[in-house]
C-alpha cells in the first residue's frame, strides 16, 4: 500500500490527459504567454493505462480524469472503457468544463464513467461569456440536464468563487439543489500558474461563503462520497447538496489522500509544490519501475503545502 511518511494512505489519483481548454477562463489565464505542451511530451493512452494499473496494485481505488478539458483529447471515451475494466479500481470519474457533454455524456456513461464534476461557475449568459471567452450558457447547461438524464449520479458543480467577479450569485448557485440532486462545491480562489486575476483580496473564505448561504437556510452537515475534500452541508428539504472546499483557509493536508499526474507525465505528491517526477523517464526511459517512482514520491509527500504559489498552470496540473 501507499503509505507516507505522516501516516496518510494515497488512495485517489488525478490525471491530466491535456493541457489544452477551448475556455479562455480569465482567472485561469496566466501573466506569460500560453505554451501548450507538445503532443509527443503527453502520455499515450496506453501509458495512462499502465500507470493506472500500477497504481492499483498499489492500492489506489480512485482515478480522476482532468485537463485542460479532457472531453477535447481525441479517443477520450476509448480510455474511459479500457480503465473501467481495471480489475480493483472502485471508482473513475471525470472533470469537464462541460461543453462537450451534450454531444458525449451518453457515450462516456456506457464507455464506463461512474461520476462527473462539471466547472460552471456563473448562470448569467452574459457573465459566463465573459468568463470564458464567448462562450455559450446556454449549450452548457444543456450538456448538464443531459448529464443527469444519461444517470450520472452523484453530478457535482464547481463553482471558484471569486469577489466581485461571481460571488453575488452564491445563493442562486446554492438554490439548484432545491430543485436538482446535484452536489454544488465552493472553492476558494487558489494561487497557481500566476494568475492575472489572483489577489488576496478576490478570495471569499469558505466561512464567509457559508455564513451566506446561513442567510437562506441553516447548513446540515451530510456524509459525502468519493475519498476528496468537500465539507458537505445541505439545505432542509432539498434534494442536493452543498459541499465546500477549502484550500487556503482551512486546508486538509493532514486527511490527504491523493496524488496528481500532469499532462506531460509528471507525478507531483502536492498540489501547491513544483516538486515533480517525470514517469517518461520510468515508462520510456528505463530508469526503473513505476512502483519505484510511486515508492519515491511518498518519500517526497509533504507534510503541509507549501505557501508559495505554484508555477504550472492549473490546466497542466489537472484541475
Amino acid at each position: 500500500m501507499l503509505i507516507d511518511n505522516y501516516g496518510r494512505k494515497i488512495e485517489y489519483l488525478r490525471i491530466s490527459v491535456t493541457d489544452r481548454c477551448n475556455f479562455r477562463c480569465i482567472y485561469c489565464q496566466s501573466r506569460e504567454p500560453i505554451k501548450f505542451i507538445p503532443h509527443e511530451e503527453l502520455l499515450t493512452y496506453e501509458e495512462i493505462e499502465e500507470v493506472v494499473r500500477t497504481a492499483v496494485e498499489l492500492g489506489v481505488k480512485r482515478v480522476r480524469l482532468t485537463g485542460g478539458e479532457p472531453l477535447g483529447r481525441k479517443g477520450i471515451e476509448g480510455l474511459v472503457e479500457r480503465l473501467s475494466k481495471i480489475e480493483g479500481l472502485q471508482d473513475l470519474s471525470l472533470t469537464t468544463n462541460g461543453y462537450l457533454l451534450l454531444e458525449k455524456a451518453e457515450i462516456l456513461k456506457r464507455a464506463g464513467l461512474k461520476r462527473l464534476n462539471i466547472s460552471l461557475d456563473t448562470l448569467k449568459e452574459e457573465k459566463f461569456e465573459k468568463i470564458t471567452g464567448g462562450f455559450s450558457f446556454d449549450k452548457i447547461w444543456k450538456g448538464v440536464l443531459k448529464a443527469l438524464e444519461v444517470g450520472f449520479e452523484p453530478l457535482k458543480i464547481n463553482m471558484v468563487v471569486i469577489r466581485g467577479l461571481n460571488d453575488d450569485e452564491i445563493i442562486d448557485m446554492a438554490k439548484l439543489t432545491l430543485r436538482y440532486p446535484w452536489e454544488i462545491r465552493f472553492i476558494e480562489f487558489m494561487p497557481i500558474g500566476g494568475s492575472v486575476l489572483w489577489n488576496e483580496e478576490n478570495v471569499v473564505s469558505i466561512s464567509e461563503i457559508k455564513k451566506i448561504l446561513e442567510t437562506f437556510f441553516p447548513l446540515e452537515p451530510v456524509s459525502s462520497f468519493g475519498g476528496g475534500p468537500a465539507r458537505v452541508f445541505k439545505w432542509k428539504d432539498a434534494v442536493g447538496k452543498l459541499g465546500f472546499i477549502s484550500p487556503l483557509s482551512e486546508h486538509f493536508c493532514n486527511k490527504c489522500n491523493r496524488f496528481r499526474i500532469t499532462a506531460n507525465g509528471m507525478l507531483r505528491t502536492c498540489l501547491f509544490s513544483d516538486e515533480e517526477i517525470n514517469l517518461k523517464d520510468y515508462l520510456r526511459g528505463g530508469k526503473g519501475s513505476l512502483k519505484e517512482a510511486f515508492f519515491l514520491a511518498l518519500q517526497r509527500k509533504p507534510e503541509k503545502r507549501l505557501l508559495k504559489p505554484t508555477q504550472r498552470p492549473m490546466r497542466a496540473i489537472g484541475g
